[in-house]
């Protein structure tokens, strides 16, 4: 009898353990729900596993992108989410909005997401989305973002089945770009093609071989590859295209002295050997990269 009794009792424990573990686990995943939005401050922020420097790095994010806060209860740090990561970064160079009035896109992470008419699981269905649909987001209400769909219908998801991202990565383009970002920071490493360390056309090439391209490992092998089509002018390239360069003084007779990927507005990411020593952003619109401006590829 008492070997009975004493088997229940750890069967009534092991339920009610059970019973707590999915309390606890429901308001994990409820705590991901942002509590607000925020705007990087710094170039090549580093977002970390924990609220530490000598935490390891996810990934690095670009000044002046809207960020998902989920946690500011750590002195320093703020607990963030962007493009489908979350980890810290220094409360130094996060400013948090105040008027939860902005634009950026967002990429839904689950099948099945409801876009309704208000903040609040209770109002309306307007419509309904599968994973990755990407939509623009005008704001942030209540642990809701504003968004407007591809067709035009305006409601609201709940923060924790968006993830915000920079660019419309619905189209390859903006894919490209969301990757190559995802390495802003790495450092040049002569020959590097690899996230340990990349130049300038193994920076390149790496991207694009996420996405199934093989590229040569040379700015004047992919200018000449035959891939894609060519684009002589800044002001028509789209985001995610080849950029070319061709400094005389630095060719050795070749074609193109260094490669890029156009991001938008103006603007390419790179693998820089000079001062930065780093995948870093650069203008295209003036300045250097303006004067040795040899034309884009998009494929």
């Amino acid at each position: 009898m008492t070997f009975f009794a004493g088997k229940t009792a750890r069967m009534l424990l092991l339920s009610t353990l059970a019973v707590l573990l999915l309390i606890v686990s429901a308001a994990a995943a409820e705590s991901e729900q942002a509590i607000s939005v925020g705007a990087t401050t710094g170039s090549s922020l580093r977002l970390r596993e924990g609220p530490s420097t000598s935490d390891a790095v996810v990934t690095t994010l670009n000044k002046s992108v809207a960020v998902a806060v989920l946690d500011d209860n750590v002195d320093g740090w703020y607990k963030i989410a962007y493009n489908g990561k979350s980890g810290y970064v220094s409360a130094d160079y996060l400013v948090i909005d105040q008027d939860n009035i902005f634009s950026t896109y967002g990429r839904t992470n689950d099948n099945g997401v409801n876009v309704r008419s208000a903040p609040s699981t209770d109002a309306e269905v307007l419509a309904s989305v599968e994973a990755g649909t990407v939509v623009t987001v005008n704001g942030f209400v209540d642990g809701w973002y504003d968004v407007t769909c591809e067709y035009g219908t305006e409601g609201y998801i709940r923060s924790d089945y968006l993830d915000l991202t920079a660019s419309d990565a619905s189209s390859s383009g903006g894919a490209i770009v969301d990757t190559a970002m995802e390495h802003l920071g790495t450092r040049y490493v002569y020959g590097g093609a690899s996230p340990k360390g990349f130049d300038c056309s193994g920076f390149t090439m790496y991207v694009y071989q996420q996405y199934g391209y093989s590229l040569p490992h040379t700015a004047t092998g992919q200018w000449k590859s035959g891939v894609g089509d060519r684009v002589y002018s800044i002001s028509e390239l789209q985001p995610g295209d080849l950029v070319f360069f061709n400094d005389p003084s630095r060719n050795a007779g070749k074609a193109c002295s260094h490669a890029g990927i156009y991001i938008g507005n103006g603007q390419h990411i790179h693998a820089s050997s000079s001062r930065s020593n780093g995948v870093i952003i650069s203008d295209l619109t003036s300045g250097y990269y303006n004067t040795y401006f040899v034309g884009g590829i998009h494929v």
